[in-house]
């Protein structure tokens, strides 16, 4: 009894409130937890990679159009500046070619810059500096020379800023050995791939999407940690399936696990994989799925011509895993035209989930 009691004191010790909630928990088995998840916005979990990366190394900064005063055109740098200042968070003029040029010349001289692109479709204008100067850079000095670099910012199609605005870059870039490339979908995704991209001694390219800013969710509390990071060249699987593979990066995986989720109400079980990094590419992951599910679709909004989906089919047909396909692989991609900028075309030029479901049945034959 005084056991008993002496538990109870102590139990109470927080005061009547408190104690009587733990009280009633252990009444009903309810016992301490880890915190649980929290919704965080693709947004958000950029900032906070930024944030936590900038107070770790000294050497790192950003650049570019409108991420210090104004907090960024997307507002993914809000209050960094007011945080670190002028020398940490840099406001550039409109010149893609000059700011680029500066960042690659300060990761030489061995700084860390994020390079922030406004959209992938102006890093046009600084192409030469991105493949010449930095990822040939290493290869050309023989190895006396790494270039740091992280150049980021969205990517792909948003709604309705027409046709030089809407482009997607993940071939374009992954074409070009000397460069890394990662293309976030999630909160998590954007978060790690950010982290794991200013450490790393490669020039990194990383391809979000304007239209994933406000998506919100969960993160994990190790997500939530300032250690936490993405290893860059690993795919994730989303969901598990049986029935067919279906890969994807970016927006597209959303669209991916929407269309698995109405296939499981007639019994197909889709696995969904998330490509995370584009170059170096996570064939194995890939190759694995395929081997169980024997069937492939890739899904992408890019043009179809020498496409990421048109790299995967190529490493299937190549590799070991080609002798469990018992269908063609099959690529879904954006149309073969420039954007259109009316809305109803526009969707027409991109995947929609009606469209991977199609294509799921049409390879399964149901």
């Amino acid at each position: 009894m005084a056991a008993a009691a002496g538990a109870l004191r102590r139990l109470v010790r927080g005061g009547p409130q408190q104690g009587l909630g733990r009280l009633l928990q252990l009444r009903r088995g309810i016992h301490g937890t880890a915190p649980a998840a929290a919704q965080v916005t693709v947004r958000d979990a950029l900032n906070q990679a930024l944030d936590e990366e900038l107070e770790r190394d000294e050497t790192v900064f950003l650049l570019g159009e409108e991420v210090a005063q104004y907090d960024g055109a997307y507002k993914v740098s809000r209050g960094l500046w007011k945080k670190y200042g002028d020398k940490r968070i840099i406001d550039t003029p409109i010149s893609e070619m000059g700011f680029t040029g500066i960042a690659v010349g300060a990761a030489m001289a061995g700084l860390r810059p994020i390079c922030e692109f406004m959209t992938f479709n102006f890093s046009m204008q600084a192409i030469d500096q991105v493949i010449n100067s930095a990822a040939k850079t290493l290869y050309m000095s023989a190895g006396i020379v790494p270039v740091p670099v992280v150049f980021r910012g969205p990517n792909g199609a948003s709604a309705g800023v027409g046709a030089q605005h809407s482009q997607c870059f993940a071939a374009w870039y992954g074409h070009c050995p000397g460069l890394k490339v990662v293309s976030p979908w999630s909160s998590e995704d954007a978060k790690g791939l950010l982290k794991a991209s200013v450490r790393d001694d490669n020039p990194v390219v990383m391809l979000e999407n304007e239209l994933m800013y406000g998506v919100p969710f969960e993160m994990s509390e190790e997500a939530q940690s300032k250690d936490f990071l993405v290893p860059i060249g690993k795919a994730k699987i989303e969901r598990q399936g049986t029935h067919v593979t279906l890969v994807s990066h970016s927006r597209s995986v959303g669209h991916c696990l929407e269309a698995a989720a109405v296939l499981v109400k007639e019994g197909v079980e889709c696995e969904v994989v998330n490509l995370r990094t584009i170059r170096p590419m996570d064939v194995e992951s890939i190759e694995a799925s395929v081997v169980k599910t024997n069937h492939l679709i890739t899904v992408e909004g890019g043009w179809p011509q020498f496409g990421v989906g048109a790299e995967i089919c190529a490493r299937i047909m190549e590799g070991p895993a080609f002798n469990y396909l018992d269908a063609p692989a099959v690529r879904l991609t954006g149309a073969d035209v420039p954007m259109p900028y009316a809305k109803i075309l526009e969707d027409n030029c991109l995947p929609q989930v009606k469209d991977i479901i199609f294509a799921v049945k049409k390879i399964l034959n149901i």
